[in-house]
């Protein structure tokens, strides 16, 4: 459930991207148009099926919470969801995934060079927008810091995707690498979305410090929620479909997790399922029970639980206001669909 923060920011975020974008007809912003939600494959206007905006809104909160004015943050804001979908259309053509929030992928419509294509427009109208900073009243210095530090998320963005492809073909992954990859593929994003919000609010580098880690935290816990989402979700509330991961033989933290804890006859039918080249009904029943008997689901939330405690803790460690500080925690309970930290969850 989006709660108060999202709404805030939604209309107006979704203006920016449109203008960021522009309404030329050619067949490129056609594509662009689509991947974001906008437009069908034929480019005729629908209502919205785009993301939640989660980074982005991390990126005006973050502004405004320091007391910034947030609106001047919209070009930043845009910016980080456009980096956001650059890397999500060349995830779908590096990972081959046909389909994206329910529709067939830009690849899977317009091919893999058109697919391409799209995703260095997306990252290229992400550094345009960034200059548009300059036109909110941002000092030049400031803008160009937000350069930085977005092109320097983008490399960590790179290497956490070299990881997670080069996973692919190993089946000797530790938890600390499964960590290293999360890191830089979905963390670091939300780490400097909070960064960019926070830089052009306030010059307090103990603030901005911990608003980072902040950041940081939640990215690692949504990543982990999302992975167990990904075998153990309900379809109708996360839109995976149910035991997904383990259908694409996907090295997420349940798995991680027991072909670090597993050993003798069920270790290794677990390598051998995920040896194969195609994984069947059957293998997955046999793959969950194998992860249900090692508490991979528990082992996962329990990491979950710890990486939101000390986000949390980063949380008050940045001395911002006490409605600031709940502000944060709402968005983190939408972002992770429960309330946040784990001790006002009531899980055990």
């Amino acid at each position: 459930m989006l709660l108060a923060p999202f709404y805030r920011y939604r209309s107006e975020l979704e203006a920016e991207l449109k203008e960021i974008v522009g309404q030329s007809a050619l067949p490129p912003y056609t594509m662009l148009r689509y991947h974001l939600g906008w437009a069908d494959e034929q480019g005729h206007p629908q209502e919205y099926l785009g993301g939640k905006l989660l980074r982005p809104t991390l990126c005006l909160l973050a502004c405004q919470v320091l007391g910034g004015e947030w609106h001047m943050a919209l070009p930043a804001a845009a910016a980080v969801e456009l980096v956001h979908n650059f890397s999500l259309v060349h995830d779908d053509i590096e990972d081959k995934s046909e389909e994206r929030r329910h529709r067939p992928t830009v690849w899977k419509i317009w091919g893999l060079s058109q697919g391409v294509n799209t995703g260095d427009a997306l990252f290229v109208l992400a550094q345009l927008a960034l200059l548009r900073l300059t036109q909110q009243g941002i000092p030049g210095e400031k803008v160009v810091l937000a350069s930085c530090l977005l092109n320097q998320t983008c490399l960590r963005l790179c290497e956490g995707q070299y990881l997670d492809l080069s996973f692919e073909s190993r089946i000797d992954i530790g938890i600390k690498e499964y960590l290293e990859m999360i890191d830089r593929k979905t963390a670091q994003l939300f780490s400097c979305s909070v960064h960019l919000g926070a830089v052009l609010a306030t010059d307090n580098e103990n603030t901005i410090s911990h608003l980072c880690s902040f950041g940081k935290k939640l990215g690692l816990a949504y990543q982990m929620q999302d992975d167990l989402w990904g075998i153990w979700g309900e379809e109708k509330i996360t839109g995976k479909s149910s035991h997904s991961d383990i259908l694409e033989r996907k090295k997420t933290l349940p798995i991680v997790y027991a072909l670090e804890k597993t050993a003798g006859r069920e270790r290794k039918k677990l390598l051998s399922i995920y040896r194969k080249k195609m994984v069947n009904e059957e293998d997955v029943i046999s793959v969950v029970r194998i992860l249900e008997e090692l508490d991979a689901p528990g082992y996962t939330e329990r990491m979950i639980d710890e990486y939101c405690v000390e986000a949390a803790y980063e949380l008050e460690e940045a001395k911002i206001t006490s409605e600031g500080q709940q502000e944060f925690l709402e968005v983190a309970t939408s972002i992770l669909g429960y309330g946040f930290p784990p001790s006002k969850r009531g899980r055990k």
